[in-house]
């Protein structure tokens, strides 16, 4: 197993835990419940873990897959900016998700406000998420390349699919 390998496998928890961790935290607001906020704080405190992760192997497989056909410096430099910025969201959406299950646990009376600022804090990350989870996809799938002229092929004039 490879660099690329274990970043493919790795890579989609910082978005997904993120995405998960986002829902399970607004029910936890809405429902009053520190438990089901605290679970929300523990996915973003793991998604960060990944996004490190993440990041470590991304450097391995950039090595491996920057000189094979159709991949291109440039995918792969904006991948990896984009990458970084969400990294470091995430580990301060972690740091600050360790704060708020603290105060949770502790019932302090800024406890509310910190998950308001941890859900500000998700949607940003949720943002940049879909940056990322895009433009690391276009390093292998062509496919979805706004450029792409296998989706230029496939439509008419009109905007419709054809049938080839």
């Amino acid at each position: 197993m490879n660099d690329a390998h274990l970043h493919l496998i790795v890579n989609h928890f910082p978005i997904i835990g993120t995405i998960f961790g986002f829902g399970i935290l607004i029910g936890g607001m809405f429902l009053k419940n520190n438990a089901v906020k605290n679970t929300a704080y523990v996915l973003f405190v793991v998604a960060a873990i990944f996004a490190a992760l993440s990041v470590v192997t991304g450097e391995g497989a950039e090595k491996l897959v920057e000189d094979m056909p159709n991949i291109g410096e440039k995918l792969i430099h904006k991948h990896h900016e984009i990458a970084e910025k969400l990294a470091l969201v995430l580990y301060f959406l972690g740091a600050v998700s360790i704060l708020g299950f603290y105060l949770n646990l502790k019932n302090h009376s800024k406890a509310k406000l910190v998950s308001f600022f941890v859900l500000g804090l998700a949607l940003v990350a949720i943002f940049l998420s879909q940056k990322v989870g895009t433009s690391g996809g276009e390093i292998r799938h062509t496919e979805i390349r706004e450029n792409s002229t296998v989706s230029k092929a496939a439509t008419d004039t009109s905007g419709s699919v054809s049938s080839q």
